[in-house]
Formats: structure tokens, sequence, C-alpha cells
């Protein structure tokens, strides 16, 4: 894998830094005009070509952590989805993500390891079916979200609009299950 820091640059926002990709690399990214970077990727979705779901990715990132916390799973799922739909300008994965007290939440997820505290193995997902594109977005957000405990990424998802949004009129303790729509997701990342 190339080093990080030819692949992103860093922007802080409140108390946090978010990944970015940088306009350096010349096979990701074509120049429309001297200050808009167009990223080159198919625009047919995953759930056309491949129908990946979330258990791909979870088994996927389960490969390159190892054992993993369930809720810091969770967390990690999210940002792949958030930063896949700016960076690649689509769903990595097909399922509904739900705003729930402690964070996005990807119910089917939840309900398959539901009383586990920690996973060290999806064996209902299958990470080869992960374009090259989509590896290369989670491999950028385990290097980067990675480093966070599941309760800082708990905190950090609070801190931030498609969250907040999506529990408008619910306090952050009560339960609730609206979705995390990914127009929101895209539209807020990709201003950061």
């Amino acid at each position: 894998m190339e080093n990080l820091k030819d692949t992103f640059s860093i922007k802080n926002t409140n108390s946090y830094s978010y990944p970015f990709r940088s306009k350096e690399q010349e096979s990701d990214v074509q120049t429309v005009s001297e200050e808009v970077p167009v990223y080159k990727h198919s625009t047919q979705s995953n759930e056309e070509k491949n129908d990946v779901s979330v258990y791909d990715v979870a088994a996927y990132i389960v490969r390159k952590t190892g054992q993993i916390s369930t809720m810091k799973l969770q967390k990690l799922v999210y940002y792949c989805q958030a930063w896949s739909l700016v960076w690649d300008e689509k769903p990595i994965f097909k399922e509904k993500i739900e705003a729930w007290s402690n964070g996005p939440v990807v119910r089917e997820l939840f309900n398959q390891y539901k009383g586990l505290f920690v996973v060290d193995n999806i064996p209902i997902g299958n990470p080869d079916r992960l374009e090259k594109n989509s590896k290369e977005t989670v491999d950028s957000i385990i290097e980067f979200y990675g480093k966070y405990t599941a309760q800082q990424l708990v905190e950090m998802s609070h801190s931030e609009k498609p969250w907040k949004d999506a529990r408008i009129g619910l306090n952050e303790i009560e339960r609730g299950s609206r979705e995390i729509s990914k127009e929101s997701m895209q539209e807020y990342y990709s201003s950061l």
C-alpha cells in the first residue's frame, strides 16, 4: 500500500481531523479545470455490479484489523460508506445506516452479532467481493479512524451533521432508528 501521506491531506474541523485524498494522484484524478478534480471510477454502483453487503465490508475490515469490538466495527463501516460516497461517488454497501443513540448502526450487522462485544471473523461476508477502489477506501478508513477507540468514534459521529440531523427531536440517549441518508453523508463529508 502506498504511503498515506501521498494519498491524503488532512483538514482539521472542530476537534477532529478528517482524511482527504490528495489531488496529486495522477491515476485516479482527471482535471476538468485547474481547480476541479474529478475521480475516475465507474458510475455503476456496487449494488448493480456485485451486490456488496455490509458483511463483505465488515469481513474486509476484520481481515485487516483482527479482533475488533462490534461498536467500533459499526462506526468503521459507517465511515467507509460516508467516504465512499465522497471519494468513489457511490455507496460501498447496500444496507441503510440508522442513527441510534450510540451513533450510526447498520441494523443487519447489529442483529447478526447482537450480544457479542468483539468479533474476529465475519463468516457470512466475503472481503474479496470489494472492488480495488473500495478496498483502498476501506484501507484509508482503517488507517485514519482505526486509531480511535469505539467511544471516541461514537463521540465523533455525535458531533457530525448526518447523525444530528437524523436525530432531530430525540435526545442523545433516546432510542431511534431513523435512517442517515446517503445524501446527507455525501453532502456533509464532501464539505469538509
